[in-house]
């Protein structure tokens, strides 16, 4: 490394980048020991949770949501198939496309995952000014929209996800 190359942490801003990705690590830890009990994780969590908003949603539509590609969801709905959680069927108008709906069991997995969640979201921010959150909350949606349409490729868009 050469005297004129900054290092990472020589940056003004390298403070806020450490930041965000250890809330972003511990976020995710909590939330999978939380929601151990149920006997899912996190990725299944916004699963259920993406199913449970709109139902009857395909498998690319999930994955766009999701910004994952198809090896994740190829992994993860057989699973929760399997588990009883969520089914899939055919779409009426289009035979190719697959239709995602959470089974009853899946429902009732979902609310208590979402009471989890909606604890620990209330025990971590509670303290902090709802300004606060809300302005947090702009910044790290405009990090993401950078980081989506330009800076990093979109992982659902390396990947066409077939149905």
């Amino acid at each position: 490394m050469n005297k004129k190359q900054s290092l990472p942490w020589d940056h003004p801003r390298f403070r806020s980048w450490i930041a965000v990705a250890r809330a972003c690590q511990m976020m995710q830890s909590v939330l999978a020991r939380e929601l151990a009990a149920l006997d899912i994780k996190p990725p299944h969590l916004d699963i259920l949770i993406n199913l449970y908003r709109f139902e009857g949603i395909s498998q690319q539509e999930l994955a766009r949501k999701l910004l994952v590609g198809r090896s994740n969801m190829s992994m993860a709905l057989p699973q929760m198939e399997k588990r009883g959680l969520i089914e899939r069927r055919g779409d009426e108008k289009d035979k190719r496309v697959l239709r995602l709906y959470l089974t009853k069991a899946g429902r009732i997995v979902t609310e208590q995952a979402m009471e989890v969640q909606t604890s620990l979201i209330e025990r971590t921010l509670a303290n902090e000014p709802l300004e606060q959150c809300m302005a947090m909350a702009d910044t790290m949606e405009r990090l993401v929209h950078r980081l989506q349409s330009g800076l990093l490729e979109e992982p659902a868009a390396e990947e066409a996800i077939e149905e």
